[in-house]
């Protein structure tokens, strides 16, 4: 009896749990970041964000690198999130990457724009870690994101250095965030 009692405990706040997460407006997951999930198409997100400011921007000749961004601010004005179509701008396409900008959009474990470089190692699997000119990007494949550090964030001797691998045990814990970007394809 108290067997059957646990379990059936156990099952009622599982299902609250997932049922919390769902609701979460700001649950950022594998396939969704808030409202947002892979298969919104463009012409959607009106509707999705029927409360808020979408602001979109193309520009720049085809030749050259074009932007097609779709900022989504909340309706007193703070900015929420970045959007980019995976493919061509048209509303038919589907998203390809936002950027998150408002921390309230966290993780199940807490990762959000607010985070330190200590809480994705503490949290997940780092995919690899790419070296560019002005920033460490640790990808994190479980959920579909890449966080951007900062090199001044970074000890000195990495800094200007673009060749060598970065190991996570080289940037410090408490290394901010400059991006925090999920990425569908």
């Amino acid at each position: 009896m108290k067997k059957s009692l646990l379990l059936i405990l156990g099952l009622t706040l599982g299902l609250t749990s997932c049922q919390k997460d769902q609701d979460n407006p700001f649950l950022i997951t594998a396939s969704q970041v808030g409202p947002v999930n892979r298969d919104i198409k463009i012409n959607q997100l009106d509707s999705l964000f029927a409360e808020d400011s979408i602001v979109k921007q193309k520009s720049g000749a085809q030749e050259f690198l074009a932007t097609n961004e779709i900022k989504v601010f909340e309706k007193g004005g703070k900015h929420l999130m970045t959007l980019e179509p995976l493919q061509e701008f048209d509303s038919t396409s589907t998203i390809g990457h936002i950027r998150i900008i408002d921390p309230r959009f966290k993780t199940k474990d807490g990762l959000s724009t607010a985070s330190t470089f200590k809480d994705i190692v503490e949290n997940y699997n780092i995919s690899r870690i790419e070296n560019t000119l002005n920033a460490a990007v640790v990808f994190l494949d479980e959920i579909n994101a890449y966080i951007t550090i900062d090199k001044e964030e970074l000890p000195a001797d990495l800094r200007y250095d673009t060749v060598s691998k970065i190991r996570a045990s080289q940037i410090p814990d408490d290394a901010k965030f400059k991006y925090f970007m999920i990425y569908w394809n």
